[in-house]
């Protein structure tokens, strides 16, 4: 991975006045652009052939300039032209996953966020043993062989819920599953998904305290998944097993949601315990995470994974939610991230955000 010391270098060249904020034109790029113009920022769209024709759709949007790449496998091979230009890159789920977790790792770019996060959010273990060291109560694991009930089971790394599939006992495990992914077995929790988008910063000192810095809490969303949102206006299950259709868990979009407020102060717990124990085990994460949670007719919130960058749904938002409304008007999580650079520019502290 690029060495502390490699990016303090290459920040040294900087010239801070003129900043430019880059990422890869998918995902979340429309308000990452949207907020780091609202702040002020300069704005580079990193696309593979011709500059997507959409952005002249959305002109307060579009970046001011784009690097054109051949594949997105290249962008290690050019990193003088983001120095030149004093970017710093803004990663989202989709970056990493175009880019590649090694290439990423190895970027010799001032990248926003703690990029020793990667390691443990990218394997399913590791990011097991995070939180359930951070208390947090997640579906428990099952062996295939043991499966005697409904289990979802996933595949590693940012797919979208590409491939996923619930099994109810072995043999539609085996039927289901393929052997050439590393996977991972989770008990089916009933109850409704609630993805929590947080920001912590290790620089502010008002607001929700941790340790370090403080934590906000800036919108949720449900996700919308094909065809599993809809399959069942076809039949009970029992109807759709027998005429061999299958329910698939492919994110294609996202619904805005707010939660009871007397579940506040045990969201608000969780993300801190996450972050704290970020603090313990590599450094801290920085910017913006995702808890994604079931919520149960008991109103107990289980954890079943996290995303530890910007996550599609925060899209929802771009001129704020009803959450981040109360900590300042037309605030998305794209513009928290601006001001957050902004702030360690100002403070003189950039290489406390970046690595």
């Amino acid at each position: 991975m690029v060495t502390e010391e490699q990016i303090s270098e290459i920040l040294q060249n900087y010239d801070f006045d003129n900043l430019a904020i880059a990422t890869v034109c998918s995902h979340s790029s429309l308000q990452i652009f949207d907020g780091a113009r609202k702040e002020g920022f300069k704005t580079i769209g990193i696309c593979v052939g011709n500059p997507p024709k959409y952005y002249d759709a959305f002109p307060k949007a579009k970046p001011d300039e784009f690097i054109i790449v051949d594949s997105y496998k290249d962008i290690p091979n050019m990193t003088d032209k983001f120095i030149e230009k004093n970017a710093i890159l803004v990663p989202h789920g989709s970056f990493v996953e175009y880019v590649g977790a090694d290439n990423f790792a190895n970027l010799e770019i001032p990248t926003f966020g703690n990029r020793d996060v990667l390691d443990w959010e990218s394997n399913r273990t590791k990011e097991r043993e995070w939180l359930e060291r951070a208390g947090i109560h997640m579906p428990r694991i099952i062996n295939p062989e043991d499966i005697n009930g409904p289990v979802m089971v996933k595949y590693q790394g940012a797919k979208g819920g590409r491939g996923f599939f619930i099994a109810k006992n072995y043999e539609e495990f085996k039927e289901n599953v393929d052997p050439k992914e590393n996977y991972v077995v989770q008990e089916f929790i009933v109850g409704t998904r609630y993805y929590f988008h947080f920001f912590y910063s290790p620089l502010r000192e008002e607001g929700y305290k941790l340790s370090k810095g403080t934590l906000e809490m800036l919108s949720m969303d449900r996700r919308v998944e094909s065809n599993a949102d809809e399959i069942f206006r076809l039949g009970s299950s029992k109807e759709l097993e027998d005429a061999g259709i299958n329910p698939t868990y492919v994110v294609t979009g996202n619904v805005p949601l707010v939660a009871r407020e007397s579940l506040l102060p045990h969201v608000f717990s969780l993300g801190e315990k996450v972050v704290e124990e970020s603090l313990n085990l590599f450094g801290g994460m920085i910017g913006p995470f995702c808890l994604e949670t079931v919520v149960t007719d008991k109103l107990e919130i289980k954890v079943f994974e996290i995303s530890a960058r910007i996550v599609a749904g925060t899209n929802l938002y771009p001129s704020g939610s009803p959450y981040s409304d109360f900590i300042e008007s037309d605030l998305s999580t794209g513009r928290r991230i601006a001001q957050e650079i902004k702030l360690a520019k100002s403070m003189d502290r950039l290489e406390k955000i970046l690595s």
